[in-house]
């Protein structure tokens, strides 16, 4: 239990997955500028990340994994190089069933999300979870954990930009720095501000 602890702290936190490794970045600088959509396409990344991290890891361990196919007789077939393709076809289903759900039920913020919301199939925020998920040998339910505290970092990041971006506007920027500039010194920022709780996380 404290492990699992441990790695929602990191994941929200010290490892965030968009304030430490810089995954998600488009989607975050162009939808960070209005509070209740930022908020809602990080309640859709929180949904796609604790649905599919989960999933893609079932698929790997009994299908793609070297061995996995023991079950089936196939003790030493390795499918491992299809993860990519087959974690990318997950995410897009799951994708598109949360479009639907959204534009069904707020048609607002399904306009307001544009053509952010289909590329949450192709943020590599999502599909990194799935190969760190891989690559640092996580059990299930650990898996569950961490792709569900990823999304929640995620969201908390983009929820914090968008509010620090409001006000920004009625602020005497420098020079030069209007814009995206002074997102992306902000974005440092809080990344550093974030890697504080890396302590917690041991």
């Amino acid at each position: 239990m404290e492990n699992l602890a441990g790695i929602f702290i990191n994941s929200v936190f010290a490892g965030n997955i968009l304030l430490a490794y810089f995954l998600g970045m488009c989607s975050f600088v162009a939808i960070s500028k209005n509070i209740e959509t930022a908020a809602g396409l990080g309640f859709a990344v929180i949904f796609v990340l604790t649905v599919t991290a989960p999933v893609n890891w079932l698929i790997f361990q009994f299908l793609l994994a070297p061995g996995a196919l023991a079950w089936a007789g196939l003790p030493n077939v390795d499918l491992s190089f299809l993860k990519f393709i087959t974690f990318i076809a997950v995410i897009a289903a799951m994708v598109q069933a949360i479009e639907m759900i959204i534009d069904r039920f707020s048609a607002s913020l399904y306009a307001g999300l544009g053509v952010f919301l289909p590329l949450i199939a192709v943020n590599c925020a999502i599909l990194g979870v799935s190969l760190f998920m891989v690559e640092r040998n996580y059990d299930f339910m650990e898996t569950v954990v961490y792709g569900f505290g990823a999304g929640v970092g995620w969201f908390m990041a983009i929820v914090a930009m968008a509010a620090i971006r409001i006000k920004l506007r009625y602020a005497d920027s420098p020079r030069g720095l209007e814009g995206y500039g002074l997102t992306m010194i902000v974005t440092g920022l809080m990344a550093m501000a974030f890697m504080m709780f890396s302590g917690m996380a041991g």
